[in-house]
């Protein structure tokens, strides 16, 4: 499916697009010799939807002033969002295959200045939510309606600061602001009940002042009609908490707490993954092996 036939959904084709840019995602990070598959894996249903169906943009204009925005504050997820920007059009698909390599404008976490359509620079983990409500209440006292949608992860929850940015956001009702949170219950040394348990974790959120949906993250009419909802809550911020399996779609490391990072080491490995995928797609690139 290209993005110039994104206007309607069949679920047949957001199928077939979650499939391919797994396998793009999985290519290129072999490529690259390594990266975070995981945690990329895991939020193609959310990103595809966003960009798809939800947000307003305009690919041949990324800095247009009336965009809707999305900060990816677990920015090493960058992946996910190179192949979906590169797919609705943002820059050509010919990038890809430079991930984190020297000169590259797709470093390994997302960076504004080198990236068309990259909103926001991720930094340390924790602080993507924190600029989300600064662009949402600039946006407010710029009087825009546009809508402001941040990603965080599960392990980036232990963040003190993720918790000081969901105070503000309800006291200043932020209600251009949807946060999402990927929820695959696995980080880099564990799993987030053994490294720290986050639950109750709605109600956590609900005790902040959010509005909080819990949901399955891969359903695509289920993220379609809860996004639609958070975006429609009025006098608070909205948090979706998204359950999704870390690594999904390559049965090497889907559901595996050591998919946060991945070593590719060799040509043998590569292949190795690509048929992990369990398809094969002609990648819109050509690569160098």
């Amino acid at each position: 499916m290209s993005a110039s036939a994104a206007t309607a959904f069949v679920k047949e084709d957001y199928d077939e697009l979650a499939r391919k840019l797994r396998f793009i995602i999985t290519d290129i990070i072999c490529g690259a010799g390594s990266g975070h598959i995981g945690g990329a894996l895991s939020l193609v249903e959310i990103l595809i939807t966003l960009y798809f169906r939800i947000m307003s943009v305009r690919p041949e204009e990324p800095r247009w002033s009336d965009r809707d925005r999305l900060v990816l504050s677990k920015g090493h997820a960058g992946p996910v969002l190179y192949v979906t920007l590169a797919e609705k059009g943002y820059f050509p698909r010919e990038w890809l295959p430079t991930l984190n390599q020297d000169g590259t404008r797709l470093p390994s976490h997302v960076d504004q200045v080198q990236t068309p359509g990259v909103d926001m620079t991720a930094g340390s983990l924790g602080q993507g939510l924190s600029c989300a409500c600064g662009i949402a209440l600039a946006s407010r006292l710029n009087k825009r309606n546009n809508r402001v949608f941040c990603i965080i992860g599960d392990g980036e929850s232990d963040e003190g600061q993720v918790w000081e940015a969901a105070m503000f956001a309800s006291h200043y009702k932020l209600d251009n602001l949807v946060a999402i949170c990927d929820y695959n219950r696995m980080q880099i040394d564990g799993t987030t009940d053994q490294i720290m348990d986050l639950e109750p974790l709605a109600d956590k959120w609900k005790a902040f002042g959010w509005e909080v949906f819990d949901i399955d993250g891969h359903d695509w009419d289920i993220l379609f009609s809860t996004i639609n909802k958070a975006v429609a809550v009025k006098g608070k911020p909205a948090m979706i908490i998204a359950r999704t399996v870390k690594g999904k779609g390559n049965a090497l490391v889907e559901a595996k707490v050591g998919s946060h990072n991945i070593k590719v080491p060799d040509k043998k490995s590569w292949d190795e993954y690509l048929d992990a995928c369990g398809c094969r797609y002609d990648l819109p690139y050509c690569r160098g092996e």
